[in-house]
């Protein structure tokens, strides 16, 4: 008769094991679900900050760079000629990002994004 209880409790403890484990890896996947939600809503809202600054400066500079065209017409002589000055500085700029594009744009963001998905957070 002892053998038979005792043939039973190998049975109960592979079953009772079969529902931890069973529940763990469901736990696990809840985890790995916040745990991407929390990350892409970090990513999308970093985003939209850096957009909303980017088209801010743009603003910004555009109206500094218009009324720097018209403060320097008198300087030069004529309008048309300070308007050709500041989109030769347009140009400079936009040369210096395209040479610049590694330090200046794809290394924080691979730094920012490699922080962001493959560190741990903390539980």
């Amino acid at each position: 008769m002892s053998e038979m209880i005792n043939s039973k409790e190998p049975v109960e403890n592979f079953q009772q094991l079969y529902e931890d484990v069973k529940k763990y890896v469901f736990l696990q996947t809840e985890y790995i679900k916040v745990e991407f939600v929390e990350k892409l809503t970090i990513l999308l809202s970093t985003l939209l900050i850096v957009t909303l600054l980017m088209v801010l400066v743009l603003v910004v500079l555009f109206y500094l760079f218009f009324s720097l065209a018209y403060a320097i017409a008198p300087l030069v002589g004529s309008l048309s000629v300070s308007f050709s000055i500041i989109a030769g500085i347009y140009v400079i700029l936009i040369v210096f990002l395209i040479l610049l594009r590694k330090q200046i744009v794809i290394n924080p963001m691979v730094k920012f994004l490699s922080n962001l998905f493959l560190t741990k957070t903390k539980k």
